[in-house]
Parts: C-alpha cells; structure tokens; sequence
C-alpha cells in the first residue's frame, strides 16, 4: 500500500495506514452482514415456507430501508460527528443481523431484512463522506476503491468462512446452520461498534496522533474545511435546512444522470452477490463449504482489477472510459456464463470477467459526484446517488429469483444481470462532458451557500 502515489508524503501516509485498513475491516464486516443471506439460503432452502421468490424478495427488501433513511443518516453523521455515528450504526446493525437468527416466517423474514437496511443505512456514503475530510480529489477514486475491495474481500473470506458456518454447526445447541450464520456473522459488528468510539477521529482537527503542522498540511491542501460536522444551531434545525437541499439536488441533471448509471450498476452487482452461493453450488454439486470456497474466486480477481482500474484513472484523470469497457465487458461475460453446455470452470471463468468488470467501475464512478459535490451537496448528494441507485439491490435479486421461478435455471437470469451492466456501460458513454474528466466540472449551486 505504501507504494501507491498518493502515499507518498509522509503525513498523507500515516493518515491513510492509520485509517484505511481500519474502516477497510469495518466495511468487509458491514458487507458480509448485508450478504450472508445468500449463504443461508443454502440452509433454508428446507424450510416448508421458502421459496426462490421469496428469498430473492427478502433479500432485496434490505434497500428500501436504506433507500428511506440513508440520506437523513448522512446529514446527522455531518452534523454530529463520524465517530458516534458510526458507531451507532455498527451496534445496530450487529444487534439485527444477530436477531436474523429468530426468523420464523415469511414476515418476520421480510421485516428484519427491512430492519438492516435501516440500521445500516449511511454507513457506506457516510464513509465517502468522511474520506472527503482527508483526501484530495485526484487520489478519491484509489482511495475509495481501496475501501471498496472489502465487498470482494467479505466473499473472499467470508464465503468460505459462511459455507463452513452453515455446514458445520447444524443441530448444535438445537439451532440451524443458518442461525448460527447469522449469530456468529453478527456479533463483530456489535463489538467494532465500540471499537470506533475509542479509535476513529472525526476529522483532522481532532486527530490526537498527528501534530499540529500534520493537520495543518491535511487541511490546507483539501482547499476546504474538515470539520462540516461543528456548525451552529440545533441538529433538528440543521437537518430541516439540510433537507431543503435534496430538492435542489433533483434540480441537477447530473446527479440524475449519477443515481442512474449508479442504479443499472447495482442491479448487476447485487443480483450477483445474492445469488451466487446458489449458482456455484448448482454447478459444482459440492457442499455449502465448496460453494464457498469457489465463490472467492471471481471476487479475488475483481479486487484486483477494482485497484488497477482505478489507479489508472487516477493517473490519467479520465472517468468515463474507466466505467463503461470494463462494464461492457462485464456484460458480455455474465450474460455468457449461463449459457448451456459451459464446463463448470469455463462457467466460473466468465464469472471472474463478469465480476471483474462490474466491481472495476467502483473507484472512478465515486470519483465523479466529489467532481461537482461541495459542503451540504457533498453529504446530501452522496447519500442521495448511493441511496437511490441500490434500490436496485432490489430489483436484481428480485428479478433473478423471480425469472429462475419461471424458467428453473440460471441461463436467463444472468443474462437480465449482464443487461443491467449494458445499460450501465451505455450511460457512462453518455456522460455529459464535464463529467468524463477531472477538475472538468462545475460546482453544484446549492454548494455556494455553504462556503
């Protein structure tokens, strides 16, 4: 890590090895939460009320309680601070997850999954967010792609470890592989919880392992404040002024045209992870530790990919051809790996490619809202472009269990995954000119009210 360019003023280096693998541990852990469900689905395909459709349901129904509450989130974390609010929203998460473990039906299946979203809503925008606090422009799109190689790593790992989980601890004390998924998956967040309230600074200004001159230098060369999170007045007076800034941000076409490639994006992506532990075990005809252990491959490869591309744009400041090849070819590749006759490992191969490629556009799509993004806009808008684009965490799981009811196999369902890429691919084509390219664009006007 110590390699990469943006690394290599020493201040600028303590602050990213002291923060990043940090909130980079604390992501994997969010992550696995929010899919593990794709895991004990392999276990709860034996309940009498399950079904294809109702887990594809129950997991995308996750995002409309992100979708609801993850801008407010964004404007408290602003206002209040990143350390107690991550925090907050760790010990919750935790806590829900854990309680996934007393699902018994249908409702209580769809109600908690609805829970988690809530409770984790903000996390992820909230992080951006707080990036923004210590890093410039020209390094976002490395620095958040570092970040985001922990929702590779959470299947590299976690997949595995969730196969084990599942297969090994059924019938003990009496509880389900799939109850013990949830209890033992859970927990760290509950305990991390804590952990951020004794390790995380809010900001430079508070960051009690860098000098004086150190926060100084952090701070001058963002060009901007570091501390959004003191201002006068009351946090509900705030957050209604904050609000009235969501209106303006509808007004953009850009940031529609963001949540938009954001939203196609997504539908790929999720309609993968959700579905995947299935779709490797159909194929191998192994155990929920094999369908594990061979789900880490694709996203090993695409952890990779994911930093190269995004030190690449970063190096050359181009945006739009950096998210629409690698989707393209995304496409192309699920779209194929359902085709029939493909040996097990040619399957597994295109996945890597399809994988790959719809992990690959993360670093330089972030990089473009922080183009036009200022202050109150920064936080409102990156909740807002992340909050509405995974809707589409529903709309592919849902569709892909919904098509598999329909057609009983996997050939049509990865096909709709590969369009959502196309489409996505399609619009970061159609880019609007000062958005392909860094220090390209011009501020939003809501950001003027808050300099």
């Amino acid at each position: 890590m110590s390699k990469l360019p943006f690394m290599e003023h020493p201040t600028i280096r303590k602050a990213a090895l002291r923060l990043l693998p940090f909130l980079f541990f604390l992501y994997v852990i969010a992550y696995l939460d929010r899919v593990n469900v794709g895991f004990a689905k392999l276990d709860m395909n034996t309940l009498p009320w399950f079904s294809e459709s109702i887990y594809g349901f129950g997991a995308g129904i996750f995002f409309f309680g992100y979708f609801l509450f993850e801008v407010p989130s964004n404007l408290i974390l602003e206002r209040v601070g990143a350390r107690k609010w991550i925090a907050r929203i760790m010990f919750t998460w935790g806590v829900i997850s854990m309680a996934m473990a007393l699902v018994r039906d249908v409702p209580s299946f769809y109600g908690l999954r609805f829970l988690l979203g809530i409770a984790e809503a903000g996390f992820f925008p909230g992080v951006l967010l707080y990036l923004t606090y210590w890093f410039t422009q020209k390094e976002r799109a490395q620095v958040v792609a570092l970040f985001m190689t922990a929702n590779a790593v959470a299947f590299i790992f976690g997949g595995p470890l969730s196969g084990w989980i599942t297969q090994s601890t059924h019938n003990w004390q009496g509880l389900h592989g799939w109850q013990w998924l949830f209890i033992l998956e859970g927990f760290p967040a509950v305990l991390f919880g804590f952990a951020v309230l004794a390790y995380l600074p809010n900001g430079p200004h508070d960051a009690k392992w860098l000098s004086p001159e150190e926060r100084d230098y952090i701070q001058k060369r963002l060009g901007e404040r570091t501390d959004h999170h003191a201002r006068e007045g009351s946090l509900l007076t705030a957050l209604t002024r904050d609000l009235k800034y969501i209106g303006e941000l509808g007004k953009d076409s850009r940031v529609w045209h963001c949540f938009t490639l954001f939203f196609m994006m997504v539908g790929g992506m999720y309609g993968i992870n959700f579905w995947i532990p299935q779709i490797t075990k159909t194929m191998s005809g192994g155990s929920n530790l094999m369908a594990g252990l061979l789900t880490a491959i694709p996203y090993s490869v695409s952890a990779c990919v994911m930093v190269l591309n995004a030190r690449h744009s970063d190096k050359t400041g181009e945006r739009r051809l950096h998210i629409a090849i690698p989707a393209m070819v995304g496409a192309i590749a699920m779209a194929c790996s359902g085709l029939p006759g493909l040996p097990m490992w040619g399957a597994l191969a295109l996945m890597a490619v399809a994988a790959s490629g719809m992990w690959a556009i993360l670093g330089p799509f972030w990089a473009i809202p922080q183009l036009f993004l200022r202050g109150i806009g920064m936080a409102a808008g990156l909740a807002l472009i992340n909050s509405v684009g995974n809707l589409a965490g529903f709309a592919g799981p849902f569709l892909v269990g919904w098509v598999k009811d329909k057609t009983g196999g996997f050939m049509y369902p990865l096909m709709v995954l590969g369009l959502f890429s196309l489409c996505g691919s399609i619009l970061a084509i159609l880019l609007p000119p000062g958005l392909r390219r860094r220090n390209d664009a011009e501020p939003l006007t809501t950001s003027s009210r808050d300099q």
